[in-house]
């Protein structure tokens, strides 16, 4: 049986797609009654983590269609997301045991691409204050080599950008439920380094989005409502683990 090729770079023709993300957004914005027909939130707190080298800016749109069904999403308040730099996993722990603690009730993590690994350690760290984890295109998995944005992640992170603390639990299961949402035509993360091994807590579902605009696609969107509206103690996978025949 022939061994499955490890992840590596995506190519030159996904790396270009990435430019539909402006049409991603506008799509969710013409669409927005249409989400508004999505899983309804029950109030409980959504901590929203961005990607790298991006702000609160980028996950603007994902946090006003959360508010709109019913959530409570909150932004991560750190800035430009420049890699796990001394004091910002820190940062995120006391961002969460504050919402945890100001609610009652336990904090679902939205991390979009590194700020999906944010989230999967977030909730390694603490999981009795987070009700679930969803992750956006992210490396869940150790693969240095399976990202075009490699070399734009070790200059922004310096010389904590592996540190061997972090890296040795990349690859440790999450103690909640976690979602992997992912496109097989991501332009800047293999699709294989955001697969999870699978079980009764977790689940990769793949989706028709690029990375860039991954968080403002309309379909994702719809994704995301639907698995945060799951009841705290009654997670489900989802019937399917595709939505889309192609992506």
């Amino acid at each position: 049986m022939k061994a499955p090729r490890p992840p590596s770079p995506p190519g030159a023709l996904r790396l270009a797609l990435e430019w539909r993300a402006p049409m991603e957004a506008a799509a969710s914005l013409a669409l927005w009654p249409w989400l508004r027909n999505a899983a309804r939130g029950d109030g409980h707190s959504v901590l929203v983590l961005p990607g790298l080298a991006a702000s609160d800016v980028s996950t603007h749109l994902l946090r006003s269609f959360l508010r709109a069904q019913g959530w409570e999403p909150h932004a991560w308040r750190q800035g430009r997301n420049l890699g796990p730099r001394p004091g910002v996993l820190e940062a995120c722990l006391d961002r969460v045991e504050q919402l945890h603690a100001t609610s009652g009730r336990r904090v679902s993590l939205v991390g979009w691409s590194l700020g999906g690994v944010y989230a999967r350690e977030l909730a390694k760290r603490l999981p009795g204050a987070v009700r679930q984890v969803v992750t956006l295109g992210s490396p869940v998995r150790h693969h240095a080599n399976a990202s075009n944005a490699r070399r734009l992640y070790e200059f922004v992170s310096g010389p904590r950008a592996y540190d061997p603390e972090l890296m040795a639990r990349l690859d440790e299961p999450v103690p909640v439920p976690c979602t992997s949402i992912y496109s097989r035509s991501d332009g800047i993360v293999d699709w294989r380094a955001s697969l999870q091994p699978e079980g009764p807590a977790t689940q990769n579902i793949r989706v028709p989005a690029s990375h860039v605009g991954m968080g403002m696609n309309p379909v994702v969107l719809r994704l995301l409502a639907e698995r945060l509206s799951q009841p705290e103690e009654g997670w489900q996978p989802r019937q399917g683990s595709c939505v889309c025949k192609r992506g």
